[in-house]
């Protein structure tokens, strides 16, 4: 099995493609023998980290909503939110008719007319990230994926991959094992 981790830049799809070769893929930037599938997604716009693999039980256990591996973001966001705003980001806003998740944000840096956030999840529905800031009145101008679940971007320049390491690759393994245990319970019924 192959694991590689990719730090994609802006303009290329984290998708297998429509196949008409209009845009580049992730998959253009590996030179592999192997077939590689990419593990979760990253909007067009969007830049960093990309797991490709063959491995299909990792893949389905590092994307299904159940695991609730968390993902961190750096995100660039037009403004200065104040921690009103962030409070409502950590606590979940409406998406679609539900609320999203609860969440990390924090803030790493103010530069002139702009705030680098750090911002955690443990879901991934389309766009959250830019949803969520225009929501919110802070239009997000750049999305970088830093980590996702133990695995992190580190020192990866834009289009450049590298395979994970056997202590990366036994971390990821660790950290897909169980699911993340439900507060609610099934059937609604009390267990005596």
């Amino acid at each position: 099995l192959v694991y590689v981790a990719l730090h994609k830049p802006r303009g290329i799809l984290s998708d297998e493609g429509d196949g008409s070769g209009r845009l580049s893929t992730v998959l253009d930037l590996v030179s592999l023998p192997e077939r590689l599938f990419p593990v979760g997604r990253l909007d067009l716009r969007s830049e960093g980290l990309i797991l490709l693999t063959n491995d299909g039980d990792m893949a389905y256990r590092l994307t299904h909503p159940r695991f609730a591996h968390e993902k961190e973001y750096h995100v660039l966001v037009e403004g200065e939110p104040d921690e009103a705003t962030l409070s409502k980001w950590r606590r979940g806003v409406f998406l679609d008719g539900r609320r999203t998740a609860p969440a990390i944000v924090s803030i790493l840096r103010r530069e002139e007319a702009y705030t680098w956030l750090r911002v955690v999840l443990r879901e991934g529905r389309k766009r959250q990230i830019r949803r969520v800031g225009a929501m919110l009145g802070y239009p997000v101008h750049r999305v970088i994926r830093m980590r996702i679940g133990p695995l992190r971007l580190g020192n990866l320049k834009l289009g450049q991959w590298r395979k994970l390491t056997g202590a990366e690759v036994s971390a990821l393994r660790s950290s897909v094992r169980k699911p993340r245990q439900s507060k609610k319970r099934r059937g609604g019924k009390k267990r005596r």
